[in-house]
């Protein structure tokens, strides 16, 4: 978390929940932080002389100070990416397939007729059935 703050931070001066919707953003949505653990971080870091914060239209903008700017000087790959790697390409394959998957179904509910709506919620239910088998190692799952 605290690589990743002062990664961003070292682009331009942010909020806190802009940071955390930067995080989200450049991880494919792998990588959203809590407030919990972004608000802490930055007044740690504030209180180590990392980052400074000031109000503004009742926010608290945070920016990197000199000490701050030397710790990010030695990061040669953005924290988010490691997050990324390390989720790996399928998670983030998996994320947009869901994703797609619920605009489909959220279509047919919007639009399609009782027998499409049915034939569409048997097809998720007999999809949810298969991918359980794939995780038992059922071969009739497949």
């Amino acid at each position: 978390m605290r690589a990743a703050l002062l990664a961003l931070l070292a682009e331009r001066p942010m909020h806190g929940y802009e940071m955390i919707q930067e995080l989200d953003n450049r991880t494919g949505g792998v990588w959203r932080p809590s407030p919990g653990s972004v608000y802490p971080t930055l007044q740690m870091l504030e209180d180590e002389g990392h980052v400074t914060s000031e109000e503004q239209g009742g926010k608290r903008l945070f920016a990197l100070t000199d000490a701050g700017r030397e710790e990010t000087a030695g990061q040669t790959t953005p924290p988010w990416e490691e997050v990324t790697e390390a989720v790996g390409e399928n998670a983030v394959r998996g994320r947009d397939a869901i994703g797609q998957l619920i605009g489909a179904l959220h279509q047919v509910m919007a639009v399609g007729s009782e027998a499409q709506k049915e034939r569409s919620l048997d097809v998720i239910n007999d999809a949810r059935r298969k991918i359980y088998g794939i995780l038992a190692d059922d071969p009739s799952a497949e």
